[in-house]
């Protein structure tokens, strides 16, 4: 018999979304007046200089279909017309795209060498007795591989491990998955150096990606901190009183599930080698952030190497061979493992395309100052506070909407960058808002594989996950509101 078909509505996929905005776009040429600013001899509009122009429609089929490819080589219209200020001509995305498919081998290489497991194991096996102290540090480490490399479905490996050693601590299930979810989750929301989320935000906003370190590296710190606490006490509350777990009623089941046959799920040995992966891994992020500091301008007299996405690719793709040197996975086995891992992001290669199609055609169709006008005349009065505070709650449904954190950085940053300058915001700012909203939604779309995936490991429901979370949102939600307005009075903090 055929399989019935599954009933009722499925939300469409981020491709989907993006190709309808692409639709709606042009129709927006034809509906919306063109217009331009006046800009400076950096690239940046001027406030109060927007005019009128001759409007240039685009085409729903010869338009659309190019726009992707446009926008990942950087062509410009027929008219000469740009979609992205500080360029002299429209940059294209193919250069990020290359970046994320490089870092998708670089991973997928230490990945194969069990570095990144090993060293996970490792502390779960030195802290068993210990779990309160173990739950610290567990977070703390996935909120460092969220916040450098977005770590995100490579936690789907360390569930069964760790929720089988919370429960025998005496905790529940939901431990384990909050120690997991909610310490990546964190540590992508306060993303420091995430490539796929503050890299690709910054490049399209036209800034380096040290720009707002210091308040980042605030929300992480501060972040995290709030998770550990939230999931501690509710762990000691369930150890006390096992009655209080939302889980409870399912308790004797997930004792059976995950306990038996615990043992089979043994990490690999932190032996030298691993050891020296992972101090490769660290370094190849540490030299990208040295990369990029302005270190003459703070008066520093370091070299100033003024690296972007180009020499990060380079970068990236040397560490991933000699990561795989090291880690002795062989000449042929380092090829497959890294285009392996290259193919893995492909989908987010493309996304970045797809989304920069939506800014060729609001350029080129000479809409984008217009928006921008609009914005201003409705935010202008608002201050900057306001402001900044109202484009965070505006990033959380367009996360819902575009899920993939890369895809939503090239939609939008194009035009509230700019958009930021005119409210007299820095665009760092920008940045941190987009991607704590979008970190902050994540931990609970469901339109995020790795929530569903990670819930459905832990045998949680999801209504009960949003119950157990939503305090600890709403906390990580003020501390947000917090930084982004001492960053509007402070613009030193955004460094």
């Amino acid at each position: 018999m055929a399989e019935k078909r599954k009933k009722g509505f499925q939300f469409p996929t981020a491709y989907t979304v993006l190709f309808l905005l692409i639709v709606l776009v042009v129709i927006a040429t034809w509906l919306i007046p063109a217009g331009q600013y006046d800009l400076t001899d950096g690239g940046d509009p001027i406030p109060g200089t927007y005019h009128e122009v001759p409007s240039n429609p685009q085409r729903i089929i010869a338009d659309g279909l190019m726009a992707p490819i446009n926008g990942m080589y950087g062509i410009q219209g027929e008219d000469g017309s740009v979609s992205v200020y500080n360029s002299g001509d429209l940059y294209g995305a193919i250069d990020v795209s290359l970046f994320v498919l490089v870092i998708g081998g670089f991973l997928a290489i230490t990945m194969a060498t069990g570095a990144i497991d090993a060293g996970i194991g490792k502390i779960t096996t030195a802290f068993t007795g210990r779990e309160k102290i173990m739950i610290a540090i567990l977070m703390i480490v996935f909120a460092l591989g969220g916040t450098s490399y977005g770590m995100a479905e490579e936690t789907l490996a360390f569930y069964g491990l760790i929720i089988a050693v919370m429960i025998a601590a005496g905790y529940d299930s939901l431990v384990g998955v909050a120690v997991v979810m909610l310490g990546a989750g964190i540590g992508v929301l306060a993303s420091t150096v995430n490539p796929f989320a503050t890299g690709v935000a910054s490049g399209f906003a036209g800034i380096s990606i040290a720009d707002g370190l210091v308040s980042r590296i605030f929300i992480l710190v501060v972040g995290t901190a709030m998770g550990i606490f939230f999931v501690i006490r509710y762990a000691e509350k369930v150890k006390k009183d096992p009655t209080k777990s939302l889980v409870y009623d399912q308790r004797e089941e997930d004792r059976k599930h995950f306990l038996k046959g615990s043992e089979e799920q043994a990490m690999p040995e932190l032996n030298g080698m691993r050891k020296t992966v992972l101090v490769l891994f660290l370094l190849a992020f540490l030299i990208m952030i040295f990369s990029v500091i302005p270190w003459h301008d703070l008066g520093i007299g370091l070299p100033q190497l003024n690296w972007w996405f180009g020499e990060f690719t380079a970068l990236f793709l040397g560490f991933a061979i000699l990561i795989g040197i090291v880690g002795r996975l062989g000449e042929k086995n380092i090829s497959e493992v890294f285009v392996n891992g290259a193919r893995d992001m492909l989908g987010v290669a493309l996304i970045i395309g797809v989304a920069r199609g939506v800014s060729v055609i609001m350029g080129n169709g000479l809409i984008v100052d217009t928006v921008l006008h609009w914005a201003e005349v409705t935010l202008g009065s608002v201050g900057g506070v306001a402001f900044i505070n109202l484009t965070h709650l505006l990033y959380l449904p367009l996360g819902f909407l575009i899920p993939s954190s890369s895809g939503l950085a090239t939609v939008s940053m194009p035009i509230m960058a700019p958009l930021a300058d005119i409210a007299g915001v820095d665009r760092s700012l920008m940045v941190t808002a987009y991607q704590s909203a979008s970190g902050l939604l994540n931990l609970i779309n469901p339109t995020f594989a790795v929530v569903m995936g990670g819930l459905a490991l832990g045998r949680i429901r999801y209504d009960k996950w949003v119950r157990f979370v939503l305090p600890l949102m709403i906390s990580l939600l003020v501390l947000y509101a917090v930084v982004l307005s001492i960053g509007v009075f402070l613009p030193g903090i955004v460094f």
